[in-house]
């Protein structure tokens, strides 16, 4: 991930207004149809409210849509990329579980497979598993959604996993 979101930055190194845009793109997973109109599904995006968001201008918002029409690798990125729904914060409602994992370092490996095997010991079943990317978010967390309400112990365990900083639960 790290060399190809450097990858895609270094395209817009001249141009960091368009940066901004395409971490809207990424981050919200809408995509850039043929016609360069950013979409989400078969919903169309107004490159005004886009712009708004970025803070930039709206033709910021057609260049960096025109640029990523002319470049292969980021037609491939975001003409695929997707949303998916985040049950964080309806999971409570749906009477679902919720951990927070804070890592010491999100880019050290192995904290989502030894948290997951914890979840299982404890015959727990997980419904989604978000991980923050790094290079986007300093405070990347680890959110998992498990089929039932949080067992403290369970918060226990996970704490005395190595790379695990802090944990929350809903």
């Amino acid at each position: 991930m790290v060399n190809m979101w450097s990858t895609v930055l270094k395209k817009f190194e001249k141009h960091p207004a368009q940066q901004k845009v395409i971490k809207i793109l990424f981050e919200r997973g809408f995509q850039v149809n043929d016609e360069g109109k950013v979409t989400s599904g078969s919903i169309e995006i107004p490159h005004t409210q886009l712009a708004k968001e970025a803070g930039v201008d709206r033709r910021v918002v057609d260049a960096t849509t025109d640029t990523i029409l002319t470049d292969e690798l980021l037609t491939n990125i975001f003409q695929n990329v997707k949303s998916i729904p985040f049950l964080r914060d309806v999971a409570p409602s749906l009477g679902l579980g919720v951990i927070i994992i804070t890592p010491e370092d999100a880019a050290n490996i192995g904290i989502l497979s030894n948290v997951s095997k914890v979840i299982s010991d404890h015959g727990l079943s997980i419904r989604q598993a978000v991980s923050d990317d790094p290079h986007f978010n300093n405070e990347a967390k680890l959110t998992i959604i498990t089929d039932s309400k949080i067992p403290g112990e369970l918060v226990s365990d996970i704490l005395n996993l190595q790379g695990v900083k802090g944990v929350s639960i809903y």
